[in-house]
């Protein structure tokens, strides 16, 4: 995805949203505040911070740092003074609470001050927080979205254990954990996709078929519970295994 169309050195935004896959934007944000005059190594006013989830305390912190004044000088590619402060904030999920706490911040944004957010999944964050923000949102081809949830409806209720597993499941790496995507964040795509093609299956049929109901309820309910710190990703995603009805 290029996101270079969006970023307009004339106008500038302050706070963007950008939905996608955070080492391919991450650069061009680099390149484009490069294009600025903005050195982006070795200065204190460019401040890049990658976490698995954005909690209250992290929230805290950002309003506190944004609040700081700039160091300014010797921070620009051409020698003069750079006014402007960076905050590149890249996170796999975004708590309710933090989100809250920040609503005020965006909404009134302080002069040469601006924030790219990058988030695999914007859907999980609440539409008032999204407002705040120019928001980019990933081009992704919807046939190749939904492909899992489709084959999803038409597992047995085994293979649709296995495949939440799967899904969950995080890379261990020379001992290391690696998650490109937290779990959060791919379940709640994930049953996103699934009420798509559920709703796309009601509507085929000629007749209404409360069957799919619970389901939808259930999808619902799991989405809320998924965005609660401390709640259990795994037995949720299982409890929309055991409702989904199998359908041929």
């Amino acid at each position: 995805m290029k996101i270079k169309e969006h970023l307009d050195k004339n106008n500038f935004h302050h706070a963007y949203l950008i939905e996608g896959a955070r080492d391919e934007i991450v650069s061009e944000i680099l390149e484009f505040l490069k294009n600025l005059g903005i050195e982006t190594t070795g200065n204190a006013d460019v401040s890049h911070i990658s976490l698995d989830s954005f909690k209250i305390d992290d929230a805290r912190n950002l309003k506190s740092y944004a609040g700081e004044k700039g160091f300014s000088l010797g921070h620009s590619a051409t020698g003069e003074a750079s006014e402007k402060k960076i905050f590149i904030i890249s996170t796999n999920s975004f708590l309710l609470e933090a989100q809250n706490s920040l609503l005020k911040m965006f909404e009134e944004p302080v002069e040469n001050t601006h924030f790219f957010l990058i988030i695999p999944d914007a859907s999980a964050l609440l539409k008032t927080f999204i407002s705040r923000f120019y928001f980019i949102p990933t081009k992704s081809d919807l046939t190749e979205k939904i492909k899992n949830a489709e084959q999803f409806i038409n597992m047995s209720l085994q293979k649709r254990i296995d495949f939440i597993k799967e899904l969950l499941m995080e890379e261990e790496i020379e001992k290391e954990i690696i998650s490109t995507d937290s779990t959060r964040a791919k379940s709640l795509k994930f049953l996103n996709n699934l009420e798509f093609v559920l709703h796309k299956k009601l509507i085929s049929r000629s007749i209404l078929d409360i069957s799919f109901i619970p389901s939808f309820y259930q999808i619902f309910k799991v989405r809320e519970y998924l965005r609660q710190p401390g709640s259990s990703t795994k037995t949720l995603m299982e409890s929309v295994a055991l409702v989904v009805p199998v359908l041929q």
